[in-house]
């Protein structure tokens, strides 16, 4: 993770560390003084994974089918929360996360250079950044605790380029540090986030005063950490400091889960540093005495700095402030928050949200029942099924022994006791008889308990894939569907005013405040781009999510599209009064056809028509030259000379980049003023008045 340059990290003195560290401990255990929320979501995943059943019969059938014993049975969890719950992040993710670019920018015709330029810079990042994972997972903890966090900042990172190396022979690649500066999204898992619970979820950004979250280092990685910050103190401190250490009881939590998961980790293992690899002092000079593991906390807190002591420009106003501190005891930096839309960088989201706060239920919870009901039912049958399979016997053990009648092997041979002898061995043995009216009506009634899940949630049959019997139009299947994913759609438009419309606020920013001229290859316009800073903050743009959000249908009909289409080939007076081929290029986008790419500029239609024209004289020239002397006829060609390409501005080869116009930045201007009046002032002393030039044509561009 790399840290936020354009802020202000600061050297704390000593007694402010230790009342921001006090800030930190009585905030830390703020969320754990009513409830165990940790254990809380550990159920749910309980529930999501499966792996709720820990009763004694199903561990021993578990243990017997490890051992290739397969006639013991193991009890079977219906699956109703883990598919309920994945169901929603795929709505979630068609609606949000499929959009090329992610997310598209808009503005007014003037601006649409600057709108490319903000569309380019945030289409780059979230390829670098990896958003789409980020956001996925980030779907998956709101659906499953109703309570998920994203981080969103400003980071630059070192980060590498092949440049060649013309001083070898053939030309070799040489690799470059480059430095890459944009915004950062990441989610954090639920178990260890801090956050601010006397305000509701959403509302932490703006009104909460503390969110952050633990992550666990190694030695090495905490050093790399470090080495990435602006300023660091107490270094030393914090590498001897111990996990846990101050008292502090928020540490990294790991939930144990899975019991048959690919790889165990113990992620507090702890290694000897001052042994390993002989990096003990032999002459007895002080090392560090690291730790194996430590546990380091970011934490955004909205502080009054006065009251810490802090002497920073306006110090009796809240302020956010960045602080990372390790193993609860030792604060290693701090840095004034300084962007402009002075949010705790830390979105929360509410998937469903009432008005209740904490006690909402999550997508996941509201179906456990359902869950627990289907899995009891089917694990009666599965007991009938034991039961037919074993058998319910009463036997006289004084006749027969039980180690015998107990026998796993179906072969086996029962003795009779000397007891039995010369008797009726019936007697001795009654099998109960065996009866299973229960198991189709319960196989039945768990294909009703599924279908009120699916009611509780909002989701149908056909969103899950499954075959819906019935003849239906097409026109009449859509409209079941557009009235079935309605709930879904009420959920994705509360992500939308929840996390997306602060999000898209905080990128936007982000980029007006910290973003340099450099330059990005543009996917959707398929070319390379450069970035004016200046012209970003004078646009007038805004962001357009216009994926399953909105249904198509809304966006234009399908019918009226084609009637649409139609009106336009055999009606001039239509085609006349409207710009046809960039409306034709919008209707086809609202299809999901993105032709923008392939329209003709300016300057290749100007010299189509151009050569239109010039082919229509030449014709009637031709018709008319049996007529015409041939002087006249060179002198008629003469006055016909023939279009060129280069007479429009227009390049074959590149029909969309003018060959002979070439419009500088708004930045290139700027400078180039700036230039102009310091060679003006160096100059004014040995120029008279009377002798200054007027202004060129340039400056007056400019």
């Amino acid at each position: 993770m790399a840290v936020t340059s354009p802020d202000t990290p600061m050297i704390i003195p000593a007694k402010a560390q230790a009342g921001l560290l006090q800030f930190y401990k009585a905030n830390a255990n703020l969320q754990l003084q009513h409830w165990n929320i940790k254990q809380q979501m550990r159920e749910i995943d309980l529930l999501y994974m499966r792996e709720h059943d820990w009763t004694l019969a199903n561990q021993r059938a578990k243990i017997a089918n490890r051992y290739g014993d397969s006639s013991k049975l193991q009890n079977i969890t219906v699956p109703v929360v883990m598919p309920q719950v994945e169901n929603g992040v795929t709505y979630l993710a068609s609606v949000f996360l499929t959009g090329n670019p992610l997310f598209g920018v808009v503005s007014s015709p003037e601006y649409e250079d600057a709108a490319l330029q903000m569309e380019s810079l945030i289409d780059q990042q979230a390829t670098y950044g990896g958003w789409v994972r980020e956001l996925m997972m980030f779907f998956r903890d709101g659906l499953k605790y109703n309570l998920a966090a994203l981080e969103v900042t400003w980071n630059t990172e070192v980060t590498y380029a092949i440049e060649s190396d013309v001083t070898y022979s053939p030309i070799e690649g040489k690799q470059k540090q480059v430095i890459w500066a944009g915004n950062c999204i990441r989610r954090h898992d639920p178990y260890n986030i801090l956050f601010d619970t006397r305000v509701d979820p959403v509302d932490i950004p703006s009104k909460g005063e503390f969110a952050g979250y633990v992550e666990l280092m190694g030695r090495v990685a905490l050093k790399q950490f470090l080495a990435r910050l602006p300023s660091r103190m107490n270094v030393t401190s914090a590498f001897e400091s111990g996990v846990g250490g101050g008292g502090n009881s928020a540490t990294y939590y790991i939930p144990q889960l899975n019991p048959d998961a690919l790889l165990n980790r113990n992620l507090r293992a702890t290694t000897n540093w001052l042994t390993w690899a002989g990096l003990e002092s032999s002459d007895g000079t002080p090392r560090i005495n690291y730790k194996g593991i430590y546990e380091v906390t970011t934490l955004y807190a909205r502080i009054i700095p006065s009251d810490f002591g802090l002497r920073v420009p306006s110090d009796n106003t809240p302020q956010v402030f960045k602080l990372i501190i390790v193993n609860g005891s030792v604060l290693v930096y701090a840095e004034r928050q300084t962007n402009a839309h002075q949010l705790l960088p830390m979105l929360f989201s509410q998937p469903l949200e009432d008005g209740l706060a904490y006690q909402t239920k999550s997508f996941g919870s509201n179906v456990a029942p359902i869950q627990s009901v289907t899995s009891g039912m089917l694990n009666s049958v599965i007991a009938a099924r034991r039961r037919a399979i074993s058998d319910r016997t009463v036997y006289d053990p004084s006749r027969i022994n039980e180690s015998d009648i107990n026998s796993d092997n179906p072969s086996a041979k029962i003795p009779v006791r000397p007891a039995a002898y010369g008797k009726n061995v019936a007697e001795a043995v009654y099998a109960f008889p065996y009866r299973d009216d229960q198991s189709p009506q319960i196989l039945q009634e768990i294909g009703a308990f599924n279908s009120w899940a699916n009611i509780i949630t909002g989701q149908n049959q056909a969103q899950q894939g499954q075959f819906v019997k019935g003849n239906k139009t097409l026109h009449e299947y859509a409209d079941v569907m557009q009235h079935a994913s309605g709930r879904s759609q009420m959920m994705a438009m509360l992500q939308e005013t929840q996390i997306f419309t602060p999000l898209k606020m905080i990128l936007k920013v982000n980029i007006l405040q910290y973003q340099t001229a450099t330059s990005v290859y543009s996917k959707a316009a398929n070319k390379e781009v450069t970035i004016d800073p200046v012209a970003l903050r004078q646009a007038v743009m805004d962001f357009q999510v216009s994926d399953g959000l909105i249904p198509t249908d809304k966006l234009i009909n399908s019918d009226a599209f084609t009637v649409a289409m139609q009106a336009f080939s055999t009606s001039p007076m239509i085609a006349s009064a409207y710009n046809v081929a960039p409306m034709f290029s919008y209707l086809l986008k609202t299809q999901g056809a993105n032709v923008k790419p392939f329209e003709k500029s300016a300057a290749q239609v100007a010299f189509e028509q151009a050569m239109g024209q010039w082919q229509q004289q030449v014709n009637n020239l031709a018709a008319n030259m049996k007529n015409m002397a041939p002087g006249d006829i060179q002198k008629s060609l003469a006055a016909l000379p023939q279009p060129k390409p280069a007479d429009f501005g227009y390049n074959p080869q590149a029909p969309s980049q003018p060959t002979n116009v070439v419009k500088p930045s708004i930045l290139d201007q700027v400078l180039a003023v700036a230039g102009q009046t310091a060679g003006q002032s160096q100059g004014q002393g040995q120029q008279q008045p009377s002798q200054q030039q007027p202004p060129t044509q340039g400056n007056q561009n400019a």
